[in-house]
């Protein structure tokens, strides 16, 4: 006599078939000992949430434009932590498909009066794989789904903020800079005088004295030191180097009063 099996899985969503499709590009293009922001939005003024080298490797999920400028959403391959937007100029190979789209995360806003997120009862994993009966308990593949969709709600919401939705920036928020080799970026408070088109911004360590940055015909021009002076944009962003250690981000809105 046959005896059908029961069966002991339930169906699994094939989330692979919502996934944007996925290749390894290659960071390159960077000036020596140069790091490319890896940042929380598609813009030059989102927050870094990442630097890295000349030939790190990482997975791209797809491009969009942004005012003009191509930007991916990507995911180190060494930590899966560092997920955000970079400049496509800089990825290679790129990838044409296009970047994940904000709404396919979001659910609907919270009203004024609901808890904090931290008050509220988390669901079980297996009501979110779309299980409607209780199941045996989660294996790793089921974490690891859940995960994955957290990584990325929480990613698209970042990138979900536009331009319009952020305040602008402003000088007495300060600069992102560095003084010293290896010295993460930290912020300096830096003023802005305007001649003839022209600009000297003056920036101010937080542990005392200044660096004077010269803009001409709406590009940096040099500065007050004899070191080398040499900077790229990614975007509206001037991101600044001033011999081997100095490093500065300034957008065009606060050296040439843009707005």
């Amino acid at each position: 006599m046959l005896i059908a099996a029961p069966l002991l899985l339930a169906a699994v969503p094939a989330l692979a078939q919502d996934a944007p499709a996925t290749i390894i590009s290659i960071i390159g293009g960077l000036a020596p000992d140069d790091l490319l922001n890896i940042r929380a939005t598609a813009s030059p003024d989102g927050k870094v949430a990442a630097r890295l080298p000349n030939g790190a490797a990482v997975k791209n999920y797809g491009c969009k434009t942004v005012n003009n400028y191509p930007w991916c959403k990507v995911e180190d391959t060494q930590d899966a932590h560092i997920v955000g937007w970079a400049p496509a100029r800089y990825l290679s190979p790129n990838n044409p498909a296009p970047a994940p789209e904000d709404a396919t995360d979001a659910g609907p806003p919270q009203e004024a009066n609901a808890p904090e997120p931290s008050e509220e009862p988390q669901p079980d994993i297996a009501a979110r794989l779309g299980r409607s009966e209780p199941a045996d308990p989660p294996s790793a593949a089921d974490i690891s789904a859940v995960a994955m969709q957290d990584a990325y709600a929480l990613a698209f919401a970042a990138s979900a903020i536009t331009e319009s939705d952020t305040p602008a920036p402003d000088a007495a928020d300060g600069i992102p800079c560095a003084r010293r080799i290896g010295q993460p970026m930290t912020r300096c408070l830096i003023s802005v005088a305007h001649e003839a088109g022209d600009s000297v911004v003056t920036v101010t360590w937080p542990d005392g004295g200044t660096r004077i940055i010269h803009f001409h015909d709406g590009k940096p021009a040099g500065s007050d030191s004899s070191d080398e002076f040499r900077f790229t944009r990614e975007g509206s962003l001037n991101m600044i180097r001033i011999g081997v250690s100095e490093r500065f981000e300034i957008t065009d809105q606060l050296a040439l009063g843009k707005r």
